[in-house]
């Protein structure tokens, strides 16, 4: 219930604003607004105060404004000069643009909301390096303090993570420098493409196999019918060693499940201070074309090196507005970089995400509290404006990207495009936005129902 709130209050807001923007530019330019909906469909709510009409409607992926046009209709002789048709190429373009804009304007305005409240965030200090990944062949080890990502200065750990998805946009290999913990800077050099497609999409999502979480060798989640269950392990078992060897660390313990599918461990363990001697046989199971042990069983998390990692960056009023409308634009040059790139075969189409996987993540970012919630916001509202931006004649019922793309060719000829090169766009346009959403909505259900 959670999740289909969260989602109807995003696409609400969002869209909301978005026609907004394409409300209030064309009544500054003089054009009749006849109708503003929320919604699609029969509409459930409706007024009238003025000249326009103002409804909400049942289906809510989407809103419209309706503006006075005789391409659409016959128009009374004294509004004509308010026909959206009959106003000058500017003006349309002014009016057309203002949805996105205005996206990109409610996206700033949520990241301001956040910021000003002080932003916790993490040193950028290695916790973790998980084996077999381009973080651990590139070198990594636990308590680097990464200090530039491609050059780049870095003051926290979401820095990193930014860092490395910009980076990856553009290079197959990602140069991270680094202070080890015995003080000395060392260059790591991140390169996914031998260890595959999976490799390659988690560094362009800025995952390379390290991260700033350490774990304590302890157990700390138990599956209830799991192997490790079973066998005796409870919370708070701290393992000491498998099968005589001791053990230094989770890292180590995880690597000895996975690679024993079906062996017989001899786990010791401490619990209330004592010696435990427990046997076990890791479940096998199939991950990745591979046979890996499975019992069960998650770690505790190092509580004390998380203080460590924590601090809050505080801004002040103008502080705060300045590096929200930085964020805003480089999450919306990402986005542009990202689209590119799959375009050219970059950037898989894996990434690409639908309404399904948009409505799972409000809910969960609900869940974890208002501010998860603003960035989730903000980040689809950014969305949305480069997407209405782009030239594909079909955006946003053909205008925004694709009226712009015919406004700016009208600017440059002197005169309107003709009607058979617009059809032609929008046909265009039409098969490119519908591609693209079946291999989102694609993604949604392998994301969601495949495991």
């Amino acid at each position: 219930m959670l999740t289909l709130l969260a989602f109807l209050v995003a696409i609400g807001l969002l869209v909301t604003f978005h026609e907004l923007g394409h409300y209030w530019v064309a009544k500054l330019c003089g054009v009749k607004v006849l109708r503003f909906s929320i919604g699609f469909g029969t509409p459930l709510l409706r007024f009238r105060p003025r000249e326009t009409e103002w409804v909400v409607c049942p289906i809510p992926l989407g809103g419209y404004v309706k503006m006075l046009d005789e391409r659409e209709g016959l128009v009374d002789e004294a509004d004509r000069p308010r026909a959206f048709n009959n106003q000058h190429v500017l003006k349309r373009m002014a009016i057309v643009s203002a949805g996105p804009l205005a996206n990109l304007l409610l996206a700033a305005l949520l990241y301001w909301a956040v910021i000003a409240q002080g932003v916790p965030q993490l040193h950028p200090l290695v916790g973790t390096v998980v084996e077999q990944t381009p973080a651990a062949a590139a070198g990594f080890k636990e308590g680097d303090r990464i200090l530039s990502v491609a050059g780049r200065p870095v003051a926290s750990w979401q820095e990193v993570r930014l860092g490395i998805v910009e980076a990856a946009m553009s290079s197959a290999v990602v140069r991270v420098e680094v202070q080890d913990a015995s003080g000395a800077r060392k260059r790591r050099d991140i390169d996914a493409r031998r260890f595959g497609e999976k490799a390659e999409q988690a560094l362009q999502q800025g995952d390379p196999g390290v991260s700033p979480a350490r774990f304590l060798a302890q157990v700390g989640v138990l599956e209830e019918k799991g192997v490790a269950a079973k066998a005796g392990l409870k919370v708070g078992d701290k393992l000491q060693a498998v099968n005589g060897v001791m053990l230094r660390n989770w890292e180590e313990w995880v690597h000895v499940v996975r690679n024993s599918p079906g062996k017989e461990l001899s786990v010791r363990v401490e619990r209330a201070g004592k010696p435990l001697e427990i046997k076990l046989r890791p479940q096998a199971v199939a991950q990745d074309d591979e046979v890996v042990g499975r019992i069960g069983v998650g770690p505790s998390p190092d509580r004390a090196w998380s203080d460590q990692l924590a601090f809050t960056r505080h801004y002040d009023a103008v502080g705060a507005f300045a590096a929200a409308w930085s964020k805003t634009g480089e999450t919306a040059w990402m986005s542009v970089k990202f689209l590119g790139n799959m375009l050219i075969g970059r950037a898989s189409l894996n990434n690409l995400s639908g309404p399904l996987t948009i409505a799972n993540v409000a809910g969960q970012t609900a869940r974890e509290g208002l501010t998860p919630y603003l960035e989730f916001l903000a980040l689809i509202s950014v969305s949305i404006g480069v997407l209405n931006l782009l030239p594909i004649p079909v955006l946003d019922g053909g205008q925004d990207g694709g009226h712009l793309m015919y406004y700016v060719a009208e600017l440059v000829r002197g005169k309107p495009v003709s009607e058979r090169v617009q059809l032609l766009g929008q046909k265009i346009g039409f098969i490119l936005l519908a591609s693209l959403m079946a291999f989102a909505m694609l993604n949604d259900f392998s994301r969601l129902f495949g495991g």
